[in-house]
């Protein structure tokens, strides 16, 4: 293997190993080596198999080599995960997609709609609008609404903070919603709500459901909310844009506030993990749901997550005023924890620090970036990682009959 790639394999893969060698060098040379991001870390497998392993720049602040085995605050790649900890419960009958949130959450029973004290909800809130982002919750991130500014007072995106899940949910309760469910489309603590559902369900806290449901049937040996000691010198730092284009650490990584207990178990964004880890995830996707004889989820309801589900068929642009996602909005719907483009049908997702991955169900492509800059909304490599790969294709699955199977 040089430079991270076995061409042969590539090229047998059907893959063209020097747009993908391009690919790498322009996103290096453009990024890592400006200093624009501290280093990053890429992977791209067809039908499973790593063609492309790469790692480029330093982990800390102080100097060292970033490490293939490195770990990373994935932060809202958490969400896929929280959701499919969800989809396992609906496959046991302990919940549905169309059972009232308040069922499970009673906090929420008295919420309106509006900063005024506003009507009641045009209908309840559903399971499947948590998973699809459209329970009329928000975040404090996004900065657009009297309602946004009562989340950040408030600390909600915060889950750093020594907060329990209970904690969490009547902190929420006391806050109205910005709109009916189902009738927009807006970025939130959704998912986090999703976690507690989850927690309350199992009688189990989320680490222990994950592990149980998912990290341990999986071989996710890495990936957990707390970063364990002997762990810790594979963390890397964090770093943020400063105003005046520079970047600075927000987080080190031999004393990361990930490192702490006590904090709130976040669903949407509080798991660190690693791309062998992430990596083992995609492939059970990939796979409708079952990975070397371990089935975490029906084939089924793989395919129902990575469906659109948002209202007619529409994408986000026609259904949210939001500022914030992890997703463009035009041609792009939502499904049960992903979104995915409404023309070739990936389904992807990413993190606030820059991490980010996506799986072709047609191609049979995953690719994973892991960087730690924050925002994630800085630079276009995600449009860039997945159109240059796309172009890289040499030989394509039968289009046809590949998405008559998804």
């Amino acid at each position: 293997m040089s430079d991270g790639m076995d061409r042969d394999a590539t090229l047998a893969a059907g893959m063209d190993p020097d747009r993908l060698a391009a690919l790498v060098a322009d996103i290096d040379g453009r990024y890592v080596a400006t200093g624009k991001l501290p280093h990053m870390q890429m992977m791209l497998s067809r039908d499973e198999r790593p063609l492309l392993s790469v790692v480029r720049g330093q982990a800390r602040a102080k100097g060292g080599a970033l490490r293939e085995d490195a770990l990373y605050r994935i932060a809202s790649m958490t969400k896929p995960i929280t959701s499919v900890a969800f989809m396992t419960l609906v496959e046991q009958g302990k919940v549905a997609l169309d059972t009232p949130v308040t069922d499970v959450i009673p906090e929420f029973a008295g919420l309106r709609v509006g900063a005024d004290d506003g009507p009641p909800p045009a209908r309840p809130m559903l399971m499947i609008d948590l998973l699809r982002h459209m329970a009329g919750l928000t975040y404090g991130l996004q900065r657009q609404t009297p309602i946004d500014a009562r989340y950040r007072a408030l600390g909600l995106d915060d889950f750093q903070q020594p907060r329990t899940s209970d904690q969490f949910i009547a902190d929420l309760a006391t806050l109205p919603l910005e709109f009916s469910p189902g009738e927009q489309w807006r970025y939130s603590v959704a998912t986090d709500v999703l976690g507690v559902v989850v927690e309350r369900l199992t009688g189990q806290d989320l680490e222990s459901v994950f592990r149980e449901r998912i990290f341990q049937p999986l071989g996710m040996v890495d990936t957990t909310f707390a970063l364990p000691d002997d762990k810790a010198d594979r963390m890397t730092d964090a770093w943020r844009l400063e105003p005046d284009g520079s970047i600075a650490v927000a987080d080190l990584g031999a004393r990361s506030n990930w490192r702490r207990a006590g904090r709130f178990l976040s669903g949407g964004g509080g798991l660190v993990s690693g791309v062998a880890d992430y990596h083992r995830f995609a492939r059970m996707l990939l796979r409708e749901g079952e990975l070397d004889g371990a089935r975490i989820l029906k084939a089924e309801t793989v395919r129902a997550m990575r469906s659109n589900q948002l209202p007619d068929g529409r994408d986000l642009s026609s259904l949210s005023k939001g500022m914030f996602s992890e997703a463009d909005y035009r041609g792009v719907g939502f499904g049960l924890g992903f979104a995915m483009g409404l023309d070739r049908g990936e389904f992807y997702w990413g993190g606030v620090f820059s991490t980010y991955f996506w799986i072709d169900p047609v191609e049979r492509i995953i690719g994973l970036f892991m960087t730690q800059h924050l925002p994630s909304s800085t630079y276009p490599i995600r449009a860039q990682l997945r159109a240059d790969v796309d172009a890289a294709i040499l030989r394509r699955n039968d289009s046809k009959a590949a998405r008559q199977s998804i």
